[in-house]
């Protein structure tokens, strides 16, 4: 099996500001830029000309509408995996993680999702729209995708969404409370990172500066401990870059470090 990258340039129902359908290309740049080699912290060199356990399969081609978008979007990762192989997906807005999600567990059974954001992402509607990047895991856990929900780096819960949770048996782990450690997981999970999980300071571009945010060595750390777990990650996305806010791209590096790390836990 070889593990896929896809990108996914889509953020039509950003409620605030557009710019993650240019995370793909962004991320990509930084990865190739130079700046830095191809090594995960485990000692993985994934360089491309040498390591075929990972391939890049390019963009999709998505319209503004959301519901084309995520048929497509399904589609392609359903497509992109016919073959059992593992997804990394690239940018947009979170919207993108629901037919993402959708493709993997119509191949994997009893599914984990490990969550990181500053936002639960469990609105029914925001602004009346069920497709808004603020409604994945709402339409995720209505479908019953997933046996396990699991939040992390939480820090804007308001009282509808409190409820959702509660309604959905999500488990959320606020930051103000969480003390770092990765609850246990086994079986296979599927990673979603927001960039926005993390403080402003360590990833300036993105649409939604939340202060008081995860530091960038914490959410490598909490990759670390899934990949010591007995989980296997089978799917994974990081979104929410906004190349439009980033300051002298700080924040496609950091996207492009976490990919590194979840390309190691992916191939294994």
């Amino acid at each position: 099996m070889t593990v896929k990258l896809l990108g996914i340039p889509y953020d039509a129902h950003s409620s605030f500001l557009r710019g993650p359908a240019l995370a793909p290309s962004a991320i990509r740049a930084a990865l190739t830029c130079g700046s830095a080699n191809w090594c995960t912290e485990s000692g993985i060199d994934l360089d491309p000309t040498t390591n075929d356990a990972w391939t890049d399969l390019g963009d999709l081609e998505l319209p503004d509408d959301a519901a084309d978008a995520v048929e497509l979007i399904h589609r392609g990762a359903a497509d992109a995996i016919a073959d059992g192989s593992p997804l990394l997906s690239l940018g947009g807005d979170h919207m993108v993680t629901w037919p993402l999600v959708r493709a993997v567990s119509d191949r994997v059974d009893g599914l984990t999702i490990l969550h990181f954001d500053a936002h639960p992402d469990l609105y029914d509607t925001l602004d009346g729209d069920r497709f808004s990047h603020a409604c994945p895991f709402a339409r995720i856990m209505e479908e019953g995708r997933v046996d396990r929900l699991v939040q992390l780096g939480i820090r804007t819960m308001n009282p509808h969404q409190r409820s959702q949770a509660e309604r959905f048996g999500v488990e959320v782990h606020e930051l103000r409370d969480w003390d770092g450690v990765v609850p246990p997981v086994t079986g296979p999970v599927y990673v979603t990172i927001d960039l926005d999980a993390l403080d402003p300071a360590f990833a300036p571009g993105v649409s939604h500066h939340e202060p008081g945010g995860l530091s960038t060595r914490q959410l490598l750390d909490s990759l670390r401990q899934i990949g010591a777990s007995d989980a296997v990650v089978v799917g994974a996305d990081v979104v929410e870059l906004n190349p439009a806010r980033d300051v002298n791209d700080v924040t496609a590096m950091v996207a492009a470090k976490i990919v590194r790390e979840l390309l190691g836990l992916l191939i294994g």
